[in-house]
């Protein structure tokens, strides 16, 4: 394991390659040796068998020659004859050599030459008369008959056997290979499982990482554990994890020195201008008297803004950091609607929540604050006795929460920026105070931070916004 921890991913793949392409190959190869040794096995039984039977017929022949060339030559004296014997009686020994060699079939063989040795003694003896040994000879050769029929049987019995024992050598090696093929395959199929886990288990960390960084949380430290070039990469994703937070924190350094930075001279701008709109240097006329509202208004303005800018960040911030717990989302709604009921009931606007109840893993505060926004927008923009719509349902593996108002809608030309910080669109209620423009992003961010994702929805009457969360976050 400790070479294999220094191996590349690529490495490892081609060694689970040809671990398996090897495996594969070693049956295959066992395969192919078994059947070319049972080939060879079939190949010399049926020499085998064409030579025994080859043995047996020529016996059977030559019985029929030498039993006419022994009556002639007892009967003619004729030594043509009997050398015609004896060239019969020695191809018919030679006929029994591989028949004498068979276990099967070598106590009849030697029995057969014992018989054709007497029956040649018999010929040669000229003590007995030629009645005699006509008679002694001719029941020799019927003997002789017999026992070249026996050996024909047990020729073809010992093929038989022969041809069965390969059959069962057959069919054990098939069954063997059958069990060796289905063995392979098992351990391939459990190698190619094993190493497509191990595998595969740092992609999905990786996966994981970059969807954190992605998702700007960067608490947890990016440790992958697997092949050398890969946890290489996990250390440069931690790397720019660390990056990321040092920056992350530079820049609300930054704002916060920023905004300190201009408060202070901002809070005397407020003062010296409230102190002469006081007259304390002197009265003032109207002319200077307008010009100091003005500055006023502009310096409680940009007072504003700050705090709008420290906002954001703060909200952006707690967004990495959220408490999840199994949270009914209707639920949540409810409380969203019910804790804004003085500002809704102040323009005669209804509310009305449509869905069955939906339990997340979500963080409440910051799921309620970004619900609070959407629902603080449209009242803001609902006209006098419109009603507001909240909608939850589940779509497969995702829970869908929409809020709809009557208002005059989002703007075509502020569709695509609608979701910015500090962009505010073209369409304003009127008489109501100028927006800051972070909600939204707020909303967004709060969003993001829980897995989802939050639209605008087009071709809506007024102002549709539709929010999709994870079911299994």
């Amino acid at each position: 394991m400790p070479l294999l921890s220094k191996a590349s991913f690529r490495q490892l793949l081609l060694f689970a390659f040809l671990l398996i392409s090897g495996l594969l190959g070693a049956v295959s190869l066992s395969g192919l040796y078994a059947l070319q040794g049972l080939m060879a096995q079939s190949r010399v039984a049926a020499a085998q068998a064409v030579g025994l039977n080859s043995a047996t017929q020529g016996l059977a022949d030559r019985n029929v020659g030498m039993e006419r060339a022994s009556r002639q030559y007892l009967v003619l004296g004729d030594d043509v004859l009997r050398q015609r014997f004896d060239e019969l009686a020695n191809e018919s020994q030679s006929l029994l050599t591989p028949l004498v060699s068979q276990r099967d079939t070598a106590p009849l063989a030697r029995e057969w030459l014992a018989a054709l040795t007497r029956i040649r003694t018999q010929i040669a003896d000229d003590r007995l008369s030629r009645p005699s040994r006509e008679q002694s000879i001719n029941a020799e050769f019927a003997g002789l008959d017999g026992l070249t029929n026996r050996l024909a049987l047990k020729v073809q019995q010992g093929i038989s056997d022969r041809n069965q024992a390969l059959q069962n050598a057959l069919e054990n090696k098939r069954s063997e290979l059958v069990q060796q093929v289905l063995a392979a395959i098992v351990i391939a199929a459990v190698a190619a499982l094993g190493f497509g886990v191990w595998l595969t288990r740092p992609l999905r960390q990786l996966k994981r990482a970059i969807v954190a960084l992605g998702e700007n949380q960067l608490d947890t430290p990016v440790d992958i554990q697997g092949p050398a070039d890969l946890r290489s990469l996990g250390q440069q994703l931690d790397w720019l994890r660390l990056r990321l937070t040092e920056l992350d924190a530079d820049k609300a350094r930054f704002l916060r020195h920023v905004s300190h930075e201009l408060k202070t001279p901002l809070a005397a701008l407020r003062e010296g201008a409230a102190l002469l709109q006081d007259g304390v240097a002197g009265q003032l006329t109207a002319d200077q008297r307008e010009i100091t509202g003005i500055l006023q208004h502009n310096t409680a303005l940009l007072q504003r803004q700050i705090e709008d800018l420290l906002n954001f960040n703060a909200a952006a911030f707690d967004a990495r950091r959220l408490q999840r717990r199994p949270t009914d989302l209707r639920a949540l709604v409810e409380q969203v609607v019910e804790s804004q009921r003085l500002q809704w009931q102040a323009r005669q606007v209804k509310v009305a929540i449509d869905g069955e109840p939906l339990v997340l893993p979500v963080d409440p505060d910051k799921l309620g604050l970004a619900l609070g926004n959407l629902m603080s927008n449209a009242i803001r923009f609902s006209p006098l006795g419109a009603t507001v719509r909240w909608s939850l349902r589940s779509v497969g593996a995702k829970a869908v929460l929409q809020i709809s108002d009557a208002g005059p809608g989002v703007a075509s030309a502020d569709r695509a920026r609608v979701f910015e910080p500090f962009y505010r669109g073209s369409h304003q209620p009127e008489g109501a105070v100028r927006g800051s423009g972070i909600g939204l992003s707020i909303v967004q961010e709060y969003v993001a931070a829980h897995g989802g994702r939050v639209n605008l929805l087009p071709d809506a009457d007024g102002a549709c916004f539709r929010i999709e969360l994870p079911l299994g976050t």
